[in-house]
């Protein structure tokens, strides 16, 4: 299995949460293209929970091409039992 698997399994990433980029941020998990405002929220906030993720690669998330084109997505927040919830949402652009 590659490194990258398995350090999104070691770090208990939902399937259904993966993207192409994995970080570790003082003990948080940072899935796909997760805008830097909300690393700096979550890392404020300190909520008990893995970490965020943007799944997939939508089209105007940080590094996917010009927010003022962006398709509208979702950034989820993975609790510590596998579920998630939505922790911030950008509109279409």
């Amino acid at each position: 299995m590659g490194s990258l698997v398995q350090l999104k399994l070691d770090n208990d990433v939902p399937q259904r949460m993966v993207s192409c980029h994995t970080a570790l941020v003082d003990g948080y998990v940072i899935e796909g293209h997760v805008p830097a405002a909300d690393i700096r929220r979550l890392l404020e906030e300190r909520p008990d929970a893995v970490g965020l993720a943007v799944p997939g690669m939508p089209y105007g998330s940080p590094g996917m091409g010009p927010e003022k084109n962006r398709e509208a997505y979702d950034v989820f927040l993975i609790l510590r039992d596998g579920s998630t919830e939505i922790y911030s949402s950008y509109p279409e652009g």
